[in-house]
């Protein structure tokens, strides 16, 4: 029994050294906050579209919304009572011919290039939190007939990702 009992004090002793590592070792990880805790709402109106590509500002505000509830602990509100707000422009859209079929050079994958400027604003102290300018995303269609993919698909795959990609820059400073 003594054995037994002195084998698990050597293992309850080898728990608590490996816990005291971890915790001041520092292995990478943090318990601090990924998004700023001062805020807990966020008004995030349509983009203004500066393009000739219509309806896209209205895909990519309903996409922003999902990704700031989803993946921030903010709530998206009115601006009325919103503590910050996400406003932006859709500044360009440009389709480029990646590949095209050898038979008559038909476009075989295009890639489509969104550009925004945005802004996230601290509405009750009027600071700028964060500001991008030419903020990028792409997405890829393939036109061609067998395959036959409409514009839209590269349109909903470049709004999620710049969605994504406005969303990770709401991250606290580390």
């Amino acid at each position: 029994m003594d054995r037994v009992m002195a084998k698990m004090v050597g293992v309850c002793g080898w728990v608590v050294v490996l816990g005291m590592f971890t915790q001041l070792g520092g292995c990478g990880y943090s318990s601090k906050e990924l998004f700023p805790t001062e805020y807990r709402t966020v008004a995030a109106p349509i983009f203004e579209n500066r393009t000739f590509y219509r309806g896209i500002e209205f895909e990519l505000a309903e996409a922003l919304t999902k990704q700031i509830e989803s993946r921030t602990p903010y709530k998206v509100v009115s601006p009325g009572v919103a503590q910050t707000q996400l406003a932006g422009t859709i500044t360009h859209i440009e389709q480029r011919q990646i590949s095209r079929r050898r038979p008559g050079g038909v476009p075989q994958e295009v890639e489509l290039t969104v550009t925004v400027d945005f802004v996230w604003k601290d509405l009750g102290k009027g600071g700028v939190i964060r500001d991008r300018r030419g903020f990028k995303s792409i997405g890829r269609y393939i036109p061609t007939a067998g395959v036959g993919e409409p514009f839209e698909i590269a349109q909903h795959q470049a709004v999620q990702r710049l969605a994504q990609d406005i969303v990770s820059t709401m991250q606290a400073d580390w």
